[in-house]
């Protein structure tokens, strides 16, 4: 990354220097390793474990999915916003105490969302506990690079890969089985050990660490991370809005959301300190990286959203088999994470990642074929090449882009990838489902006919194979870009 080296601050820890972090770290990193694996899955795992919880609330709170929907809601937009800016802090004051930070906050909103009288509540208490898993995804990752030596970079980010597949797969099942035994309030109880024990387990590395070494000259500015923060917050808001996106609510906050890009565009420009440095953005591999991360993430949703429907719906699968066809993706990235990562380490990031988009299209140009002639085996297959593929583009673009970050700024970075993922998954959840819906031409997709369903299907991973393609040559074209910079 060419011109992230050369940003304003040329003596800070530039990638091609021996890191102050590296050299610092204790003589076996395992245990602090492992404090930050179960950071990572903690984020993922909030993510999920709530969504199977929502029949439950409605009825106990006597509210309309509608309401309900925001216990879920809140919590990404609140991740969502939040996470470049708690990169930034990490950056600033020190990773692993801002992390801890973080650990801390995700712990005491669970609890407060599990003791929540009403449903107001327990939707600020899982906006507050999204604030803590935007810390989690920014500095765990961040960290994670700090912790380990250059040539196993690729392995620690396949295992990071493997952990949000874990988190991801684990939530719903162990919500439901939780709810069955304990009722929904042990749902947000349940991860608040998994932060303890990690907490206790960072406490002792984490504070031990020094202030980064670079001073910057003034604090980040204020206005441009609010700025940014309600730019993110109303644009997921507006995604999350479905079919009202052009109502009135829709339209107000997608005004909101570009009127806060404009004021953010500008306070940075104005910033004696910007919150996203220049050279980043003029980077042509980090931003080639960030928009490949947001194509893929959005594919990934599309699979999160259409699939049941056909599943269901074309194919007749009652729910409990829905459910086990779904649970494919998550169990073949678990198994395949850890081996993407070796493979990175072996191979090198942009093979690798380029292998990974070509599966990731070709899995998705199954995916709007294959079940239309083989029916569900058809489906599994195709989702057997994507998930492959997404895992080794994870592992690859994460470990490319991180490993030759300055120090100073991988907080940061880390907090752009993790951004990029959420508004994809956002904007795919939108976009995608509005392909479907449109190919499909029912107004209730309960009752659509199978050849509708199908014809749905073809044409949201049509769109999606295309997605890969354009994710595969943005990443060739910057690093030719960036290959003639350094020319």
């Amino acid at each position: 990354m060419a011109s992230a080296r050369t940003a304003e601050h040329p003596a800070a820890h530039p990638a091609d220097r021996p890191d102050p972090v590296a050299a610092r770290r204790p003589p076996s990193a395992a245990l602090p390793l492992g404090g930050l694996f179960l950071a990572a899955l903690l984020a993922s795992l909030g993510t999920s474990i709530a969504n199977v919880a929502l029949p439950t609330l409605a009825q106990a709170f006597a509210a309309p999915f509608a309401r309900v929907q925001w216990v879920v809601i809140a919590y990404l937009i609140a991740m969502t916003a939040l996470i470049v800016g708690a990169g930034r802090l990490g950056d600033r004051f020190g990773r692993g105490r801002i992390l801890l930070i973080g650990l801390a906050l995700f712990a005491a909103a669970s609890l407060a969302a599990a003791a929540a009288p009403t449903l107001d509540l327990l939707i600020a208490a899982r906006a507050a506990q999204g604030a803590g898993a935007a810390i989690l995804m920014a500095l765990s990752l961040a960290l994670v690079r700090d912790s380990v030596p250059p040539d196993r970079i690729g392995t620690a980010m396949g295992l990071v890969g493997t952990l949000s597949a874990v988190g991801t797969a684990l939530g719903p099942s162990l919500g439901g089985l939780l709810i069955g035994q304990f009722g929904w309030r042990a749902v947000f109880v349940a991860p608040v050990p998994l932060a303890l024990v990690a907490f206790g387990i960072g406490f002792r590395a984490w504070t031990a660490e020094r202030r980064p070494a670079l001073v910057e000259p003034a604090p980040v500015g204020l206005a441009a991370t609010v700025f940014l923060s309600v730019t993110l917050a109303a644009y997921a808001a507006a995604m999350t809005l479905g079919r009202d996106l052009f109502g009135p609510a829709g339209l107000a906050l997608s005004a909101l959301a570009a009127i806060g890009g404009a004021a953010f565009v500008r306070a940075e420009r104005t910033a004696a300190v910007p919150l996203i440095a220049p050279a980043l953005v003029r980077d042509p591999i980090l931003a080639g990286s960030l928009a490949a991360n947001a194509l893929v993430a959005t594919i990934m949703m599309a699979t999160l959203v259409v699939g049941p429907f056909y599943l269901s719906g074309a194919l007749g699968l009652d729910a409990a088999r829905v459910g086990l066809v779904m649970s494919v993706g998550p169990v073949v990235s678990m198994a395949t994470g850890i081996l993407a990562g070796r493979l990175v380490d072996r191979r090198g990031a942009p093979a690798v990642m380029r292998t990974g988009l070509l599966l990731v299209a070709a899995g998705s140009a199954g995916l709007a074929s294959l079940p239309l002639w083989f029916g569900t085996a058809g489906y599994i297959a195709a989702i057997a090449v994507l998930t492959p593929g997404y895992q080794l583009f994870q592992a690859a673009n994460n470990t490319g882009v991180l490993a030759e970050v300055p120090s100073d700024r991988r907080g940061l970075v880390s907090g752009l990838l993790g951004l990029s993922r959420n508004l994809g998954l956002i904007t795919g959840a939108a976009a995608m489902g509005a392909v479907f819906a449109l190919a499909v031409k029912a107004g209730d997709m309960a009752g659509a006919a199978p050849a509708a369903l199908g014809t749905g299907l073809a044409a949201t991973f049509g769109v999606a194979a295309l997605l890969a393609g354009a994710a595969l040559a943005i990443t060739i074209r910057s690093r030719r870009v960036d290959g003639s910079a350094r020319g």
